[in-house]
C-alpha cells in the first residue's frame, strides 16, 4: 500500500534517513521499540506506528520492493497513483449497499484548486497528482487530497457491506467545510461517519481527538442538522482512520445527544456496522423504511 500524501514515510517514522544501511536501520527500530513500548510510558499508536514501518522496510527484500515504488526525482512511480480510480467491472456479483452522491468528490475538487492556485497561474500543471509534486505542495493541500482519498476507501468498504444497507456519501449540512462524508443506514442503526487521515498517529483525550479543530463535536453538529431536518436519531457518530493510526482497533469515546462517538480503525468499520453498538436499540422492518424514505427526500449533496 502506497503512503498517504500526508503521511510519514517508513524512514520517517523510524527516524533515519531512506539510504541508511540494514544495521543502522535495525538499530533505530529497536531504540524506537524500547521508547515507545506502552509498558514503558509510551504512546501506543506510535508504537503500532513503528511496527508497521518495520513491516515495510525491516526485510531487505521488503525495503527493496519499497524503494521501487517510491517517488523517484523525476516524479514516475510503479504501480500506483493518486489520481481518481478508473471504473472497472464489478467481479464481484454479490449485491452491493445502496449508493448515492459522490464519495471524496468535493474534497478532490477542492485540492484541484487549491493545487492550480498554488502551482500559478499559466503554468503547466500536467499532472497534478504526480507524487513528487504532490509531496511538495504545503501540508494543507496535501491533507484534503489525503481526506479524498479516505473518505473513497471508507466508501469501498460501506459498498460491501450488501443489500441491506444504504449509504449517501457527500452530504450537504451547510457549507461544503461542515459535510457529513458518509451517513449509513442498516439493521443496527443509523450513523454519521468521517473518514479521516493525519498522516500520523493521533491522540485521543476527554473524549475527542487532540487536533487543531474538533472532528467529533464538528460532527455532532452536522449529524444535528440532518436529524432536525428529518426528525431521526443517530446511533453513532463514527471517526473512521488509517489503521496505523489507532492504537486499539476500537474505541467509544462518549455520546453526544445520545449516539456513541466512536473512532476505529478502517478495517474494523465492517465489524462495527454489522454488529452495532452495544446496548444500542436495532432498526428493522417498517422503522427501516420509513427512516430511509425520511432521509432520502431530505439529503442534499455538495
Amino acid at each position: 500500500m502506497p503512503d498517504s500524501p500526508i503521511s510519514a514515510t517508513p524512514y520517517e517514522v523510524l527516524g533515519v534517513n531512506a539510504t541508511v544501511n540494514d544495521d543502522e536501520l535495525r538499530k533505530a527500530y529497536r531504540r524506537l521499540l524500547r521508547e515507545t513500548h506502552p509498558d514503558t510510558g509510551g504512546n501506543t499508536a506510535r508504537f503500532v506506528a513503528v511496527q508497521a514501518a518495520w513491516e515495510r522496510i525491516g526485510n531487505p527484500d521488503d525495503r527493496a520492493a519499497y524503494d521501487r515504488a517510491r517517488p523517484t526525482i523525476s516524479g514516475t512511480e510503479a504501480g500506483f497513483t493518486w489520481a481518481p480510480r478508473a471504473r472497472t467491472q464489478q467481479q464481484d456479483t454479490r449485491p452491493r449497499a445502496r449508493a448515492y452522491g459522490h464519495p471524496g468528490g468535493w474534497r478532490r475538487e477542492r485540492y484541484l484548486s487549491l493545487m492550480r492556485e498554488w502551482v500559478g497561474r499559466g503554468e503547466p500543471l500536467d499532472d497534478p497528482y504526480d507524487p513528487t509534486l504532490v509531496r511538495s505542495a504545503p501540508r494543507e493541500i496535501r491533507h484534503i487530497l489525503a481526506d479524498a482519498l479516505a473518505e473513497e476507501a471508507t466508501a469501498r468498504t460501506l459498498s460491501a457491506l450488501g443489500i441491506g444497507y444504504t449509504v449517501w456519501h457527500d452530504v450537504a449540512t451547510g457549507t461544503p467545510d461542515e459535510k457529513i462524508d458518509h451517513i449509513v443506514l442498516g439493521p443496527t442503526g443509523l450513523f454519521a461517519v468521517l473518514s479521516e487521515d493525519y498522516g500520523q498517529p493521533v491522540t485521543l483525550k476527554r473524549g475527542e481527538i487532540v487536533s487543531d479543530r474538533h472532528p467529533l463535536h464538528e460532527l455532532g453538529l452536522s449529524a444535528k442538522v440532518i436529524a432536525k431536518a428529518t426528525r431521526v436519531k443517530f446511533t453513532a457518530l463514527v471517526i473512521v482512520l488509517p489503521d496505523d493510526a489507532l492504537g486499539d482497533p476500537l474505541t467509544v469515546l462518549g455520546s453526544i445527544r445520545g449516539a456513541a462517538t466512536i473512532v476505529v480503525r478502517q478495517s474494523q468499520l465492517p465489524a462495527l456496522l454489522r454488529n452495532g453498538v452495544p446496548g444500542a436499540r436495532v432498526v428493522g422492518g417498517n422503522e427501516l423504511f420509513d427512516v430511509r424514505t425520511r432521509l432520502q427526500s431530505a439529503v442534499r449533496f455538495v
